[in-house]
């Protein structure tokens, strides 16, 4: 895959765009602009990967607008070397966004097929994330605890075992409804295990779903 000039300057548009509408975080900007978006989408959808849409990837899933991705990500407070769990790989731009954080990234996608091919993709292009088949839901509590966990699709409720596989002192953002718009979380691990809840206005994502597809 090619990265030309005029890729990088659809990028940093896109970005000069997303830092209009609010993001501040200078880490997460010039992570945005670092990692090629149109590498993650089909070669045919190329004219459409430095608007900032979301668009579908197959299997019922999309790759996040580029807006969403930032604020999730400037929520998340990454910083280098903290373990970050990811709940929807998809089309894996979202954990190398944080990859490239410098995160140490464990990502979980429900949807075989969708799996299989991110899986070869990231192994392909180097990125250093690790990626797992199976429920989101239940996180990955072989390699727990985690200083991060982030859920990139609707969740109807807080999964109790990513609460479980949070550190004292972590944060878990996500997007929280059944509905067709969700509020988006930023919960605060504290010390007694109790949650500091904090509200971040509303957005739409596609829901998380349990046990594993085949799509």
């Amino acid at each position: 895959m090619i990265d030309t000039f005029r890729h990088k300057g659809l990028r940093k548009k896109l970005v000069d765009s997303i830092r209009e509408k609010g993001i501040t975080d200078k880490r997460v900007l010039m992570a945005l602009e670092a990692v090629p978006r149109h590498f993650f989408m089909d070669s045919s959808f190329l004219e459409f990967a430095y608007q900032d849409k979301p668009f579908p990837i197959g299997s019922g899933q999309t790759i996040s607008q580029p807006y969403t991705v930032a604020f999730q990500t400037q929520l998340l407070m990454v910083q280098p070397g903290l373990k970050v769990l990811e709940i929807g790989t998809g089309s894996g731009y979202q954990a190398c966004v944080l990859a490239h954080l410098g995160a140490k990234v464990f990502s979980v996608e429900r949807q075989r097929k969708l799996y299989l091919k991110t899986k070869a993709f990231l192994d392909e292009q180097g990125w250093k994330v690790k990626t797992f088949l199976g429920d989101g839901n239940l996180g990955l509590p072989t390699f727990a605890p985690f200083d991060r966990i982030l859920i990139t699709a609707a969740a109807p409720e807080i999964p109790q075992p990513l609460i479980d596989q949070l550190k004292p002192g972590g944060i878990i953002v996500l997007p929280l409804g059944g509905g067709d718009d969700q509020i988006m979380l930023r919960l605060i691990k504290n010390p007694d295990g109790t949650l500091t809840r904090e509200q971040h206005g509303y957005f739409r994502f596609v829901p998380l779903l349990g046990d594993l597809g085949d799509d």
